[in-house]
């Protein structure tokens, strides 16, 4: 059963035109979707063969929420802020997400503080552009944990996604290099081979 895509490669910034180039970037998306057989994402239109489905990958362009909610979306939408170096933005979010899926309150205190750590401190090494308002709210509610503590840090930080990486995402040539993928019906058993980077909030592909 596919539980979703594990952390993909990064990519360069600069555009890519050979065909070589596009299999390498997109890959990841075929590699990782080749052991879901039940992704939303996919069909298959013969036994082995699975390929991106075109509506699903237009509707990434309907708005942000289909996008990561999306999990091949979601891939290529993080791929793409590795390629900008600023991954967190969407790390810190799943990060959150996760957090509220919490069904113990004991372990709140301590998932809460990895998060503000990882991602709030001044210290964090991949620290998220917040206002210091928020900030300081944030800092405030870890004192006291809830399952909402995080609610308006990851607020602001899919807004500032929404309205900043995620329109340069749709404008891309990486965007429309999937588009044309789905388009073209290639086939995930043609790229094989590609490594990905682990990353602890994006559950894997089983």
């Amino acid at each position: 059963m596919c539980k979703g895509l594990a952390g993909v490669t990064a990519f360069p910034a600069t555009c890519l035109k050979s065909a070589k180039d596009i299999k390498h970037r997109l890959g990841f998306l075929l590699q990782k979707a080749d052991g879901c057989e039940h992704s939303p994402c996919l069909k298959k239109d013969k036994p082995g063969s699975q390929r991106l489905r075109q509506e699903e990958v237009k509707k990434w362009a309907e708005s942000l929420e289909n996008l990561i909610n999306n999990e091949c979306g979601l891939a290529a939408f993080r791929s793409f802020l590795q390629s900008e170096y600023s991954e967190e933005n969407i790390d810190f979010w799943l990060a959150c997400e996760n957090y509220k899926k919490i069904k113990t309150p004991a372990k709140l205190p301590e998932q809460a503080q990895k998060i503000y750590e990882d991602f709030i401190s001044v210290e964090a090494t991949r620290e998220v552009n917040l206002d210091s308002t928020t900030r300081e709210e944030t800092s405030n509610n870890i004192l006291q944990p809830t399952s909402s503590t995080f609610d308006e840090a990851q607020h602001r930080i899919f807004i500032l996604m929404e309205k900043d990486s995620y329109r340069r995402f749709l404008k891309s040539n990486f965007y429309h290099d999937v588009v044309n993928l789905s388009s073209s019906g290639a086939s995930t058993k043609k790229m094989k081979g590609l490594t990905t980077d682990s990353n602890p909030f994006i559950p894997q592909c089983a």
